[in-house]
């Protein structure tokens, strides 16, 4: 029998990456706030890669810690070894990336959830979901009590309908063995919600004492050490080591010898696969001409001694996988621990959502992570952040916020999954942003902490350290604009010995920065007024003195689509009604039904003759409610 066993103002189903950010912004702002999960040991779970971050997710763990998220911090605090990616390239690509001890960072997110204030942590299954008369949401879990809640956050992961294969093997479970959300995804459906099968993996975890390091190449983590957060001091030292290997020609031989055993290539697979995180299978069929393949070799923790194969995972059966991994050097006499596998789970089209991640057609439904078809610990994270703060703000009758894609890669993802949808697991990538160069992560506070701010999730201490820091990278960059060095013997050796041009007469210091041989740490000896000793502060105004051409032209292109994006569009705008709008127009706009031109314009099957149309439609709309105002 039923029973009402709580009401909160927002309840989270799921308290994986998505759910943990989602709960915490909505408690933190002062929301009752509930958070379900099938098994309170998954909390926080790292049911893949046993790292946070890597390139353009580097990124987006500094985005959610500039808007007062938790991901940063406690990557920090958990990890064991941190590198930063794409050194040899441009600002605009470094992303820091750090491996985590899998099972402490899971502690230690259960930890603060179940320390937060205004948060209460179930473990339930939520069954049924259903809304009543008065608009809130009622949720139903296996054991029959009853929730109410104002609004909900659907963040699943992969638990949802999840059913794992290994060759010919294939039964229903969550991620790590645990048990799927088996009855949710039929009462989504009753809804009337738009479901879809989407498929992942994962590789096989190896005992450590059973590899042969002897020939493997060592990778080791950076010094000094940049932390995801920037509220932390001190991010500690690195612990491990991690290794590289590499297929041969007898791995794939083991692997087409056997490729119809896969599920995959069998068809027992309906589910599609991440596009940029394929299984070896897949790689091997796809890239057919490459002669080998990188994998990387990877701790999973200080007290354990599994080890992570990345970059091999497969749903290939269990004899097929201990043959193929048994070709790889160091991997010759491995023990495997747990076997690789593909998951397939149930997810929404997200085109359903607006930017705030709510549903169109149901008020108060929010989704987030990979029930919204997206991939990555990180992703999800980004998205539960904003749903969480977004369902807080729907409560307290505040206006949503909204990121755009010119102002952060949070904003990027979310524009791209409800505007242009996904037909594969999404992943983000720096490419995906047209604006990569203002979208740094290293000035990811810069951009985001005035937001997070706004919204209620940054302390004043925080708030004021923040400002004190924009201060000084200002006062920096006036001072470097304004300083001249004279040409002298020691100005010109310098120079000359850093591989550029000597100077006849005076140049500002600003200017000498902009060549390409010379940084903050080559000109100390010839800058006598430096005081500013802060390596974040002079890493921003270097920077922003080197890249200054390409950085004021990309901000007047973004201020140009900000004006796209300020006309906006009306929620019950009739596009087939509309003269002038092609069909495959009027179809692709009613499905999404954009918020304003900016985001009309980026719908794939919309031309710019179609964005044309709809400006001269909006004019005429204006000039109709100027005419009937004077009547």
């Amino acid at each position: 029998m039923t029973f009402l066993a709580g009401e909160f103002d927002v309840a989270v189903i799921g308290a994986g990456h998505a759910g943990i950010e989602a709960g915490l912004a909505a408690a933190r702002l002062g929301c009752r706030t509930g958070v379900f999960t099938i098994n309170m040991d998954a909390v926080g779970n790292c049911p893949c890669n046993p790292s946070i971050g890597g390139t353009a997710k580097g990124h987006l763990v500094r985005e959610i810690d500039a808007l007062g998220g938790e991901m940063g911090k406690a990557a920090d605090e958990c990890f064991l070894q941190s590198r930063m990616l794409n050194r040899g390239k441009g600002p605009a690509v470094h992303s820091l990336r750090a491996q985590i001890d899998r099972r402490a960072y899971s502690t230690r997110m259960k930890h603060t959830l179940e320390r937060q204030e205004n948060l209460e942590l179930r473990q339930a299954e939520i069954t049924d979901l259903q809304q009543t008369e008065d608009g809130r949401w009622l949720l139903t879990t296996r054991l029959e009590a009853q929730y109410l809640s104002k609004t909900v956050i659907i963040a699943t992961g992969t638990f949802l309908g999840g059913r794992i294969y290994v060759g010919d093997v294939s039964y229903e479970s969550g991620p790590d063995g645990m048990f799927p959300a088996a009855f949710l995804p039929s009462s989504l459906e009753k809804l009337g919600m738009s479901i879809r099968r989407f498929k992942t993996g994962t590789p096989a975890r190896v005992l450590r004492s059973s590899i042969d390091f002897t020939d493997l190449e060592e990778q080791s983590g950076d010094e000094p050490i940049v932390p995801f957060s920037f509220e932390t001091e001190d991010p500690g030292e690195n612990r491990v080591k991690c290794y590289v290997s590499w297929t041969n020609d007898r791995t794939k031989e083991v692997i087409l010898q056997n490729i119809s055993r896969s599920p995959m290539y069998s068809g027992k697979i309906e589910g599609v696969g991440p596009r940029y995180c394929p299984s070896i299978e897949d790689k091997i069929v796809r890239f057919a001409d490459k002669p080998r393949h990188q994998l990387f070799i990877e701790p999973c923790g200080m007290d354990t001694e599994e080890m992570y194969i990345q970059g091999m995972s497969s749903s290939l059966p269990e004899d097929v996988q201990l043959e193929f991994y048994h070709t790889i050097k160091g991997l010759e006499h491995c023990v495997v621990m747990r076997p690789a596998y593909a998951i397939e789970y149930d997810c929404c089209d997200p085109v359903q959502m607006d930017h705030t991640l709510e549903f169109r057609d149901f008020p108060g439904l929010y989704g987030a992570g990979q029930f919204n078809g997206s991939s990555g610990y990180e992703e999800a994270a980004a998205q539960g952040l904003i749903a969480g703060i977004n369902a807080a703000l729907k409560v307290q009758g505040r206006a949503p916020l909204l990121l755009d894609r010119a102002g952060s890669y949070i904003g990027t993802l979310i524009d791209d999954l409800v505007t242009k949808g996904c037909n594969d697991p999404y992943r983000m990538m720096t490419s995906r942003s047209e604006y990569r160069l203002i979208l740094r992560q290293d000035n990811a506070d810069l951009r985001l902490t005035p937001f997070g701010k706004e919204v209620g999730l940054i302390s004043e201490e925080r708030w004021k350290r923040f400002c004190q820091k924009r201060e000084r990278i200002e006062k920096e960059l006036e001072r470097i604009r304004k300083t001249v060095i004279s040409p002298s013997e020691e100005v010109n050796a310098l120079l000359e010995s850093c591989k550029t041009a000597a100077v006849q007469s005076g140049v500002h210091i600003a200017e000498l920065l902009k060549r390409p041989q010379l940084s903050y740490e080559a000109l100390k000896p010839i800058d006598r007024t430096r005081e500013e000793t802060d390596p974040a502060v002079l890493e921003q105004v270097e920077i922003e003195i080197k890249y200054e051409g390409y950085i004021r032209r990309q901000l007047q292109i973004v201020e140009q689509v900000r004006k796209m994006e300020s006309k906006l569009l009306p929620k019950d705008i009739c596009y087939e009604a509309i003269e002038g709008l092609r069909l495959e127009a009027r179809e692709k706009l009613s499905r999404v039904r954009p918020e304003n031109v900016g985001q009309a314009s980026r719908i794939s099957g919309v031309s710019p003759a179609d964005i044309s149309v709809l400006i001269i439609y909006l004019s005429t709309l204006k000039n109709r409610t100027e005419e009937d105002s004077l009547c």
